[in-house]
């Protein structure tokens, strides 16, 4: 009985893989990847000291040729080829010099792309794409799928890789991708259609966005043929299981827009390494995401061979008690265990963080009586990097 059981469960597991390639593949066919990967033809425009602007070909809009602006930054003492990131900013932003110029003072080239059809004084381009705004994101899609601002926007990070791949200064093997909050959301569509990609950091945004997000009355207001469709051809989650680069996910325990249950199903669907920095009560918005400093290390790690962040082990308990094995290529200055014993919606959940101890390569903390409970553990190195294990869900009448 049980050979036949296991049987039946491995087919499912197939059918299930089966279908989400299917998913994948017809969903991911909507984008000419062949021309995006392709390096377009810059023009470029101003310079301040390391940092120039630009605008590169973007896809037909209406009809019509678009464009899209960049900020690109040179380290000053650039000398061989230089390790490179993608910046994605979210709703609200724009491309930000300031974020470019962090990441040249850490040595990297860095692109910072605009995704509202705007240039370098924030006044719409006159071959700009669509806005990014809820109308262009959720409800355009009866004019076509390829005039939405999510078709446009991964093609301009996608199209931004391919320039950064193609500068002299870069090494195109080294490219890494972070966005924030939309851009996070991106990172992850772009994750799962572009293998260049060798490492990737989605600041808050995330997946299954129809099942928990900010965006729920959108979606219930959306026709039932409209939703299914922005699901199938848009939703990260179609797009994340074709990924495979290392991948760090951050984001706060009480996100408005993206709630840990849909986050937690979207950093299990890649195929390659994961490292966690979940933070209780981090705040949302464009410099609170893009401070972490785990990004930095994290893209040090995989793009210079820098010293790796912690890794923490899946949870166990026994009663009370909660472990995890610990691996830091560097000391460790606090662990902590964090938990929540409110229900209903993630964004209004109080939390309490609580010491824990560290012992001979493992974590321990202590849960309080009290069910339910979510909770999870975290370390921190003597950088001030935090990593944080998957968060585990116990009901009320789990012990």
């Amino acid at each position: 009985g049980a050979n036949i059981k296991m049987e039946a469960n491995s087919d499912a597991i197939s059918d299930a893989i089966s279908d989400a390639i299917a998913r994948f593949e017809r969903a991911a066919r909507l984008w000419p990847l062949g021309e995006l990967t392709q390096a377009p033809e810059a023009t470029w425009l101003e310079r301040w000291g390391a940092v120039r602007s630009l605008t590169y070909p973007g896809e037909p809009y209406g009809g019509k040729p678009t464009r899209v602006f960049a900020y690109y930054g040179v380290p000053r003492q650039a000398s061989g080829r230089l390790p490179a990131m993608v910046l994605v900013h979210g709703g609200g932003g724009r491309a930000f010099a300031d974020w470019v110029m962090a990441w040249v003072r850490r040595g990297y080239v860095a692109l910072a792309m605009d995704l509202t059809g705007r240039g370098i004084d924030g006044e719409r381009l006159p071959d700009g794409g669509p806005e990014q705004d809820h109308e262009h994101i959720f409800q355009t899609m009866q004019e076509g799928l390829t005039e939405t601002w999510p078709y446009h926007a991964v093609a301009a990070v996608i199209r931004g890789v391919s320039f950064l791949a193609a500068q002299p200064e870069v090494d195109p093997d080294r490219i890494g991708l972070t966005g924030i909050s939309w851009g996070g959301y991106l990172t992850c569509v772009v994750s799962g259609l572009d293998p260049r990609l060798k490492a990737c950091a989605p600041v808050y945004g995330c997946g299954h966005l129809h099942e928990n997000s900010a965006w729920l009355p959108i979606f219930n207001e959306m026709p039932a043929n409209e939703r299914q469709q922005w699901i199938e051809y848009f939703d990260p989650s179609r797009f994340l299981p074709a990924a495979q680069m290392p991948m760090l996910w951050v984001n706060g325990t009480n996100d408005f827009a993206y709630p840990l249950d849909s986050y937690q199903r979207s950093y299990r669907l890649p195929r390659g390494p994961r490292a966690l920095c979940v933070k209780v009560y981090m705040s949302h918005g464009h410099e609170p995401g893009w401070a972490p400093y785990e990004i930095a290390i994290f893209m040090d790690q995989h793009l210079r061979q820098g010293t790796p962040l912690p890794t923490l082990s899946a949870m166990q308990r026994e009663g009370r008690v909660v472990t995890a094995e610990v691996n830091a290529p560097l000391p460790l200055i606090r662990a902590a265990i964090h938990y929540t014993s409110d229900t209903g919606p993630w964004q209004q959940r109080a939390w309490c963080s609580v010491p824990a101890r560290i012992e001979a390569g493992r974590v321990i903390g202590e849960l309080p009586e009290r069910r339910p409970l979510v909770y999870f553990l975290t370390v921190t190195d003597e950088r001030d990097a935090t990593v944080s294990a998957e968060h585990i869900v116990l009901e009320g009448d789990e012990a």
